[in-house]
């Protein structure tokens, strides 16, 4: 009975995003529960290599090249897949980045880039697939916000970050709300630091790394496929009850 609950069989997952890093473990992890996935990102070779390992894994994946911080590229996009998969159950909003900038030097172009990406790309990509999920009165939304949109990160200088995963936190509820009673969930994971193949050397040989196992209980970073794991609870009816929930994912952090 219970584990029927994260049976995603026939269900269409978008991961924006989803060509690398938490984008695509939660691509794997949607798809082994049997979803039928879009991996959406802005990186067209390593998307389609992405899609294309999931296919050759028995999993019904394909790409769609999508720039999130363009609303009008991401209304196409959601048109699309509803037109040609005939539904869109998931969205997982993944897509984002990071940057160290200093509040009072902080650039106009660098703090535009990253709320735009964000937090407006967050948005677009919830209101576009939204109206889809609202017109078939069923849906579940995963938005990918931080910790950092909880606590304000150090000693690095992220104000911009912090902001921007902050408005992802309050967009979800906010949305949750509004989309409940039409039978939309929206939630999202507040993940730690996450590394990766690619990203561990520079996290682990960062200044910074000592504090930030200071500063986390079971001193250490995340991993990829445990993020995924929460994210495929969130898409499932196992959290059936669930909606304006930021699931903490921090090995701690904001515990103290």
């Amino acid at each position: 009975m219970y584990l029927e609950k994260y049976d995603l069989k026939n269900r269409v997952a978008v991961i924006t995003g989803g060509s690398r890093g938490i984008g695509l473990a939660t691509a794997q992890a949607l798809a082994e529960a049997g979803a039928r996935i879009i991996i959406a990102d802005i990186l067209e070779d390593v998307g389609n290599a992405a899609a294309g390992k999931l296919a050759g894994d028995g999993h019904d994946a394909r790409f769609e090249k999508l720039d999130v911080t363009d609303p009008d590229q991401v209304t196409a996009v959601a048109d699309r897949v509803v037109a040609t998969m005939g539904r869109v159950d998931i969205l997982v909003a993944n897509a984002g980045i990071a940057s160290n900038d200093k509040g009072e030097s902080c650039s106009d172009e660098m703090w535009h880039k990253v709320i735009n990406i964000n937090l407006n790309g967050v948005y677009w990509c919830n209101r576009a697939f939204g109206r889809h999920m609202l017109d078939a009165g069923s849906g579940a939304i995963v938005n990918i916000g931080s910790m950092s949109g909880i606590i304000s990160n150090k000693p690095q200088e992220q104000a911009h970050y912090n902001a921007s995963k902050a408005g992802v936190h309050m967009l979800t509820k906010s949305l949750a709300g509004e989309w409940a009673e039409r039978g939309v969930r929206v939630n999202a994971v507040a993940p730690t630091y996450i590394v990766t193949d690619m990203t561990r050397a520079g996290i682990e040989n960062s200044q910074w790394y000592p504090t930030w196992m200071e500063m986390t209980p079971m001193n250490r970073c995340g991993e990829p496929h445990e993020i995924a794991s929460v994210v495929l609870f969130l898409a499932s009816d196992a959290s059936s009850l669930l909606t304006g929930s930021i699931v903490v994912a921090d090995g701690g952090y904001t515990c103290w």
